[in-house]
């Protein structure tokens, strides 16, 4: 039969969403899950492949603000809900999605893409590239000491409700999003995502606890929302605090909440899965061996639109260079584009017929957009060819961030 790609209607969503679920394994999420994602779906950005009555492929996005280097929020599509029916695949179901998601997305005015990838392979040829990574640790708090700032001492903290305290916590995510790159400033209905807690899915951890660092005049400076999961041993009490989220305003308030999560009694490792690169905390540890710090690729970034989106964000260097670009995908970025900055005016980005400075494609500028990829680092891997001698290391130098890009949640 032929395949129809039509924007989702409300009344097909069960449907849509049964697919996802297959095409992710085919594990049932829970009823709170379902609700919260039908709740935040755009319909009119979401996709399905049908075969007559059956969905064979999806695709939709959500509508975001992300930071970028500056402080600045650029319009962002944030790609997700894509799966292809094991039935229909090497069909050219996804690529057809992707074309037409992107042309979508140009349309639309959003200069930049993002998404979270299941197989980063799958999403090279279209573009996307691993701008932000993230940091997992695993702290035995057993053998580990904790090196605290001053005023740390100063911080109350009070455990609270999830639910009651969630505007304080909002408030404060909202102030760190110009801080970071990478950082999705929060639309409506997506503050519900970090309360998700369904017992089927706590795998023997307790519900979702929360705790608020206060400073002397009463105002939240940061709070972290955890599990704890029992565990005994031979020995006696072995158990992990489960991290979920940990966010702060300042120094002191930081360190106070890792140090609440380090002496939870009854328990030996603290284990955060989705924290940025540079995370103070490996300078706090008496040991970061012992914190078994690894690393992994989190958020991708397309360049949709190159010139406005070269042109958002902000340079750490002057810097004028002759960028000679490849985009096979999207072609309308492909050609030669002048980007000057002189770190106080605005930025500029624009077709030029000037000889080319460095030589790249789309994807090695998707990955150095966020400031957390060297372009230097892409040019040792053959990925960046320098046409003229020593505009690359001025160029990565612009391009490079003061902090590492950071995507906390995913989508």
């Amino acid at each position: 039969m032929t395949l129809e790609m039509r924007i989702l209607r409300s009344d097909e969503w069960d449907v849509w969403y049964d697919h996802l679920e297959l095409a992710f394994g085919g594990v049932a999420e829970s009823r709170q899950e379902r609700e919260l994602y039908r709740a935040l779906t755009e319909f009119e950005r979401s996709l399905g492949v049908w075969d007559g009555q059956v969905c064979v492929g999806s695709a939709g996005a959500f509508t975001f603000r992300l930071s970028v280097p500056g402080g600045g929020l650029v319009p962002a599509a944030g790609v997700t809900m894509v799966g292809v029916a094991p039935t229909h695949r090497r069909r050219g179901v996804l690529t057809s999605l992707m074309r037409r998601q992107l042309d979508d997305v140009r349309a639309g005015g959003e200069p930049v893409a993002v998404l979270t990838a299941s197989e980063p392979a799958i999403y090279g040829r279209f573009g996307y590239a691993a701008a932000a990574y993230d940091l997992g640790v695993a702290v035995d708090t057993s053998r580990v000491a904790l090196s605290v700032p001053p005023g740390t001492d100063g911080v109350r903290l009070r455990l609270a409700d999830p639910e009651k305290a969630l505007d304080d916590c909002e408030r404060v995510y909202a102030q760190l999003v110009a801080r970071r790159p990478g950082m999705p400033a929060r639309q409506p209905g997506w503050e519900r995502q970090a309360l998700l807690d369904p017992p089927g899915s706590r795998e023997g951890a307790s519900p979702l606890r929360c705790v608020v660092a206060e400073r002397a005049d009463g105002s939240v400076a940061g709070y972290a929302r955890y599990r704890v999961k029992p565990e005994w041993n031979a020995a006696g009490p072995c158990g992990e605090v489960e991290v979920q989220d940990l966010d702060a305003l300042d120094p002191a308030a930081s360190a106070a909440l890792w140090r609440y999560l380090f002496g939870i009694d009854l328990t030996s490792v603290v284990r955060a899965r989705r924290r940025p690169v540079d995370d103070p905390l490996l300078h706090l540890v008496s040991d970061p061996r012992r914190a078994l710090p690894a690393l992994r690729d989190s958020l991708y970034v397309r360049l949709v639109d190159l010139p406005r989106a070269l042109a958002a964000r902000a340079y750490g260097a002057p810097l004028d260079v002759v960028l000679e670009v490849a985009d096979a995908f999207c072609p309308w970025n492909a050609g030669r584009w002048r980007l000057t900055a002189d770190g106080q005016g605005p930025v500029h980005c624009g077709r030029t017929e000037d000889p080319a400075d460095l030589e790249l494609s789309v994807r090695e500028l998707a990955a150095a957009y966020l400031g957390g990829v060297a372009l230097t680092a892409l040019a040792e891997a053959g990925r960046v060819r320098e046409l003229r001698p020593g505009t690359l290391a001025a160029a990565s130098r612009a391009f490079a961030g003061d902090v590492a890009p950071w995507l906390p949640h995913g989508f």
